[in-house]
């Protein structure tokens, strides 16, 4: 049956009801699931260096990660990470195919690793829920629907909240939970527009995230191919498919036919099929076949991690070029990252000498140039700077002095520049100056003056 059409024939949605086999994949994704949920949860309220771990303010356009604060200046900081990451995803892709989708994707650890958990512990297993669904709306139906309605609401208003916490910060979300509502209304009005989403994603969307929604299923077909490892079902050793006879032997292939692969798939896919769209690679059918493996002594992993030259030619996966082209692309990407990320600093000047505008002599035998800078503050608090020449020959007089800067803004400043006449060997000579802030050297900045040269 294919998830993407998983429909009866009347046209209505075909609803998925997935067993459980809880094997050494599926305690393996539950732990990673603890730790993700941990830390998802925890993550905007966690402080480095008084900043969130991580914040995504697009509102005031503040973004901050592992403590570390950028605003729109540092833009081309973000394309370079963003460029990495489509990198990182493709390359991972290739070697491991949509094994994201299946260990790591929130979509997927929230609906099989919380709400598919909650609505086993009320409904049942998959008969259960099956033959609930389809009974009479009596007294114990309606009062478990309720409840797990219920609790469904009140984990999406759980992740509503911790979402719009990355976004706005968590001080920020306090303020909307503590203080009067109409002070706050538009975050008020945000949490529950995300709370009825989430709510509505894991109510009633469900699998149709994974085989319809999601872009990565269909861009899986595109980057896979023979040396990918992804969750297969080895034909060469299951087929034909068979039954145990009398004696409890097996007359043909190692797969019994007995399509608990199908049962606990949560997309409603036949495995056996080969490499599917929908399939999201989460290893409930490796679990369930191991079952019946060690059910029937045969050797596990008659559906496991394979690639098809594993399968048709016998062979061990390897690291071919393609993946380590990607690798070095990635490599150099990490790099050029790190370095724009290390030496960035709080706070940038740049400074240009007046377009079109000649020197000018002045009384007590100085030369001046007049000048425009733009001062930005990266840092996350107001600062106020001011501007010194290295030389102490060298005077500056402001016509527009910087003064305070706010965080996450920029200032510009006038400024004549004076250095005496018989300083001046040449046409251009150049100047340093220093940006200060606190008694603190910030930036040192080289600009060129122009003057007369001195005979």
């Amino acid at each position: 049956m294919n998830g993407l059409l998983a429909a009866k024939e009347n046209g209505e949605r075909k609803w998925m009801y997935p067993s459980i086999r809880k094997g050494v994949y599926y305690k393996w994704r539950s732990w990673l699931s603890y730790v993700y949920l941990v830390l998802f949860f925890s993550g905007p309220f966690i402080r480095i260096n008084g900043q969130p771990m991580l914040m995504l303010n697009v509102i005031d356009r503040q973004f901050v990660l592992l403590g570390q604060v950028f605003w729109p200046q540092d833009i081309f900081i973000f394309m370079i990470a963003s460029l990495v990451f489509v990198v990182c995803i493709v390359l991972f892709t290739i070697a491991f195919g949509r094994i994201f989708c299946g260990l790591i994707c929130p979509q997927t650890i929230f609906m099989e690793m919380v709400f598919r958990k909650i609505e086993i512990w009320i409904e049942g297993n998959a008969n259960q829920r099956k033959k609930l669904d389809a009974g009479p709306w009596d007294n114990n139906k309606i009062w478990k629907k309720v409840l797990k309605h219920f609790l469904f609401i009140i984990i999406s208003f759980l992740i509503a909240n911790t979402f719009l916490a990355y976004i706005i910060g968590s001080e920020s979300l306090v303020k909307i939970i503590v203080e009067p509502v109409n002070l706050h209304w538009v975050g008020f009005f945000s949490i529950w527009v995300f709370t009825i989403v989430f709510y509505l994603v894991y109510s009633q969307v469900r699998e149709l995230v994974c085989t319809v929604i999601c872009p990565y299923g269909r861009l899986q077909g595109v980057l896979t191919d023979e040396h990918t490892l992804v969750v297969a079902y080895n034909d060469v050793r299951g087929e034909p498919r068979g039954k145990l006879d009398k004696t409890g032997l097996l007359q043909k292939g190692d797969c019994v036919d007995c399509s608990l692969c199908v049962a606990v798939c949560p997309t409603g896919i036949d495995i056996r099929k080969g490499t599917q769209m929908e399939c999201t690679n989460c290893t409930a059918c490796i679990d369930a076949c191991d079952e019946v493996m060690d059910k029937i002594n045969k050797p596990r992993n008659l559906i496991g991690y394979f690639s098809e030259d594993m399968i048709r030619a016998k062979k061990k996966p390897t690291f071919n070029i393609r993946m380590a082209g990607y690798s070095g692309v990635i490599l150099i990407l990490l790099v050029v990252l790190s370095y724009f990320i290390f030496s960035r600093k709080d706070m940038d000047i740049t400074v240009m000498r007046g377009a079109g505008m000649l020197y000018q002599e002045q009384p007590n035998g100085y030369i001046s140039n007049i000048y425009n800078a733009d001062i930005t503050n990266k840092a996350n608090s107001s600062r106020s700077v001011t501007l010194k020449p290295e030389d102490p020959d060298v005077k500056i007089k402001y016509i527009q002095a910087p003064g305070v800067v706010a965080k996450g803004s920029d200032v510009k400043t006038v400024f004549f520049v004076f250095i005496p006449a018989n300083k001046l060997q040449s046409l251009k000579t150049d100047v340093r100056l220093q940006l200060i802030s606190g008694n603190k050297i910030i930036q040192t900045v080289t600009t060129t003056f122009v003057g007369p040269v001195n005979n």
